[in-house]
């Protein structure tokens, strides 16, 4: 009997963990559970090669390699380029954490090679975005919850990203809309930092049209048309769509330095809040509970 119990106790400590992190199964990962395979013999799809795959998360794990190391932990960054899955998740296995990066979604047709690095920020928010934690019946797990790593992703790691290029060039040639470009402009004032907002905020359309598309919406995501639903309590699983651009685009015009790291108990350390009356750049209601 006393067996039976122990036994049955490990399977909902197992499940717990299972739900409360990304996953390896995809259930938890960047978005809900699918089942679209996108192999590497589909034609037309976009332009990320094998080659810019790597490229990205070469940069990616250029950047925080370094930083996680300093944690007293490694990280590794699994690519599976051959795999079709429309997903990515991220795991910690002891001193090992890991972020899992799939060819399947990178050839989605919405798809941008910085949609792509903002996946990658995405999953590695859920292992260094800070708070707020996903919850358990034992607390709070190890992982950032889904909305906190697409802040994150876009106000911290992306930005860290984009440093490196001429910004200011690259989207000269990218037709941002009006109303994003505006909101740039209200919260930056150097030319590079405009630019690097309007990145970030395309980035973000990138995702939002990617879990319109996997749950089949019809009405198109707009900067200009945020998501009015306010929760009584955080929701720390995946937000609409809407909600979710919301988020990146807060990200992208959030002016907290991306250097400025984030708490793991403090969600007001290192982003902008509306408790220092910050009115652009917090975390949107429709899934945050100040």
């Amino acid at each position: 009997m006393r067996k039976g119990i122990l036994a049955l106790l490990a399977m909902a400590t197992f499940g717990l963990q299972s739900s409360f992190a990304c996953d390896m199964h995809g259930i938890t990962g960047i978005v809900e559970e699918n089942g679209l395979w996108i192999g590497t013999d589909a034609k037309g799809i976009n332009t990320i090669t094998e080659e810019k795959f790597n490229a990205v998360l070469d940069r990616v794990e250029g950047i925080y390699s370094p930083i996680i190391k300093e944690m007293g932990k490694t990280l590794q960054v699994i690519r599976k380029w051959e795999d079709g899955t429309v997903n990515a998740y991220a795991q910690q296995t002891g001193n090992i954490w890991k972020i899992s990066m799939f060819g399947g979604l990178a050839r989605h047709e919405t798809i941008t090679a910085d949609g792509f690095a903002l996946v990658a920020c995405h999953e590695l928010g859920h292992h260094i975005g800070g708070a707020p934690k996903k919850s358990s019946w034992f607390g709070t797990s190890w992982a950032s919850n889904e909305g906190q790593s697409d802040y994150f992703g876009n106000s911290k790691c992306l930005r860290k990203y984009m440093e490196v290029d001429d910004n200011v060039a690259m989207m000269a040639k990218v037709d941002v809309p009006a109303f994003a470009t505006k909101k740039c402009e209200a919260n930056f004032s150097n030319a590079e930092d405009i630019a690097m907002c309007q990145r970030g905020a395309m980035a973000g359309l990138s995702l939002g049209n990617l879990f319109k598309a996997l749950r089949n919406l019809t009405t198109p995501l707009k900067f200009e048309t945020p998501d009015t639903n306010v929760v009584s309590t955080t929701n720390h699983n995946h937000p609409a769509p809407q909600c979710r651009l919301d988020t990146y685009f807060a990200g992208a015009i959030c002016d907290k330095d991306a250097y400025d790291d984030p708490s793991r108990t403090n969600a007001a350390t290192g982003y902008c809040t509306r408790a220092a009356d910050y009115t652009d750049g917090v975390r949107p209601l429709c899934w945050y509970k100040p």
